[in-house]
């Protein structure tokens, strides 16, 4: 779905935010079930014993990129990360460090506890930048892709701690490029909509969050968030359907949070309004009540007041909260679209240029 227009991914089941909780099965005294897998044994079951290049040309990728994937606990959860540079930051997940300021972090290569300090969480895009309180020797970043060239069946490497499991190595492909995804804000969600993301059957578990997904070349293409699950079967996983944050959106956050230690150019549209979804007399959903606009926003300044029922996006039909964010995502700063809404039974429609979240 790469049309000039990135439209919403319409999911049959949930998104499940991959971060994990330390259980007694997954944990030995804090070592996260690190005695349970080695790299090399992790290394070995996730590649297939197939094309003589490519298991070579895949275990040389985990050689060289699992050193600089970390295990990240905060409090009772668990993520991954990457490391991004050699002055110790680490780029992961919002919904990872949560509400924490201090983690402590294990590296591939070591069982030592580091220490690492928040730097900047931006939830929006569920991404968020630690740094190491004191740089281990050998740290080594890792390098960070182009998403354009990223090509549907291209196959893939994910790393990270699924359910506690450091330095763990699963296979796929790249099955789909330019998902929008809305997580959700409930079981440790920042309730962020993500656009351009990247669609992967390699294996996305609880504790992935935050790790990298890499393709052959070694370069990290996407940063694992999310796993769909199915609600007409308890909720339960659904394999082989697993969601990337695409690498060129994390170096745009990462570096600015790294250079100004916080986001100044999110490059994501917004209305200006506090809103919420409304049902119909069939208590169907039937648009987004604005409860509050922002003063001098978008909204304000296109005479949409508090009380209005939006309905429409541009040519996109709003139902719901979710629906709406899914269409601004998909729009950027600055762009001109319009606004259907109703008002005292009345449908309007006005002019909108929309701003900046």
């Amino acid at each position: 779905m790469t049309a000039s227009r990135t439209r919403a991914l319409r999911l049959p089941f949930s998104v499940l935010v991959c971060s994990a909780v330390l259980l007694s099965g997954c944990s030995d005294s804090g070592s996260s079930g690190r005695k349970e897998t080695s790299t090399t044994q992790a290394a070995q079951a996730a590649v297939p014993a197939a094309d003589g290049d490519l298991q070579s040309a895949a275990r040389k990728v985990i050689k060289d990129v699992l050193p600089s994937v970390v295990q990240i606990q905060a409090s009772g959860d668990l993520g991954s990360g990457v490391v991004y540079d050699d002055k110790g930051h680490i780029v992961t997940n919002a919904h990872v460090v949560g509400d924490e300021k201090t983690f402590k972090v294990t590296t591939a290569n070591s069982e030592n506890e580091l220490t690492a300090t928040l730097v900047y969480s931006y939830p929006d895009q569920d991404l968020a930048v630690i740094k190491l309180d004191k740089l281990p020797d050998g740290l080594k970043a890792a390098t960070f892709g182009d998403s354009a060239k990223v090509a549907v069946g291209q196959i893939v490497l994910a790393m990270g701690s699924p359910l506690g499991l450091s330095s763990s190595v699963t296979q796929g492909i790249v099955s789909a490029t330019g998902r929008t995804v809305s997580e959700g804000d409930s079981g440790g969600g920042t309730g962020a909509t993500i656009v351009n993301m990247v669609q992967t059957s390699a294996a996305i578990n609880p504790g992935n969050s935050g790790g990298a997904l890499v393709d052959l070349d070694g370069q990290v293409i996407g940063i694992p968030t999310l796993a769909a699950v199915d609600p007409n079967f308890g909720d339960s996983a659904a394999p082989g359907i697993g969601f990337a944050i695409p690498a060129s959106m994390v170096k745009t956050v990462a570096d600015q949070i790294i250079e100004n230690g916080k986001v100044t150019d999110s490059g994501r549209a917004a209305l200006g309004i506090t809103g919420r979804t409304v049902v119909d007399a069939g208590f169907q959903a039937a648009g987004v009540a604005v409860v509050d606009v922002k003063s001098g926003g978008a909204a304000d300044k296109a005479g949409i007041e508090a009380g209005d029922v939006i309905t429409k996006l541009g040519d996109t039909d709003i139902t719901t909260i979710t629906t709406l964010s899914e269409a601004l995502a998909a729009d950027r700063p600055g762009q001109k679209t319009s606004v259907t809404f109703t008002r005292n039974a009345s449908a309007k429609t006005v002019d909108v240029t929309l701003g900046e979240q």
